[in-house]
């Protein structure tokens, strides 16, 4: 009796190792690859959402005008952190994160500028100059004022990401829509 029980056990064992032996490498389910095509996909997406999304009352909505508006805003938060003369981590960590977004606005309408038309150099130069007024009562506030002020900058909306890149590379074709993606 012991012989058979002992042969039982043993394909018994070997039949539920089986099949953990043939599962022992990894099991590709789709989607762990990320190519360049999925790449602008997911581009062509956010910027599509971008651009649905409406943007703040009193945004300009030209993407040069835009991008400068933005570059003023952020130029304004991260002057008003630095006004602050803070040494907390997450404080400085927003000011540098500011200066980095702010020269890559910067960087964009200079690459952009040859494209532009005199009059929308014009309107950007307004837009930039309206962003700065809004700053101005900030920076000449007192301590409280820009602290609190600084703490409750929120962010840009997405679109002058997608603005910046689209100026910087002359891009002038519509930006692909909500049905372009197939969102819509």
């Amino acid at each position: 009796m012991r012989p058979l029980l002992l042969a039982l056990s043993s394909v018994a064992l070997l039949t539920v190792a089986s099949p953990a032996l043939a599962q022992d490498e990894v099991i590709r389910t789709g989607g762990t690859q990320y190519s360049a095509a999925d790449a602008e996909r997911s581009r062509r997406t956010l910027e599509a959402l971008a651009y649905a999304t409406p943007l703040p009352p009193g945004a300009p909505t030209a993407d040069y005008s835009l991008v400068a508006w933005c570059e003023a805003l952020v130029a304004g938060h991260v002057a008003t952190g630095e006004s602050l003369g803070t040494t907390d981590e997450l404080d400085l960590r927003l000011i540098d994160l500011g200066r980095a977004e702010q020269v890559k606005f910067r960087a964009a309408l200079d690459a952009g500028r040859a494209f532009q038309s005199t009059e929308a150099l014009a309107e950007a130069e307004a837009a930039a100059d309206g962003a700065r007024r809004m700053w101005a009562p900030v920076l000449t506030g007192d301590q409280a004022l820009r602290n609190e002020t600084f703490g409750l900058f929120f962010g840009l909306p997405g679109r002058c990401e997608h603005a910046a890149r689209r100026i910087s590379l002359n891009i002038t074709d519509a930006p692909p829509s909500l049905k372009d993606v197939g969102l819509e």
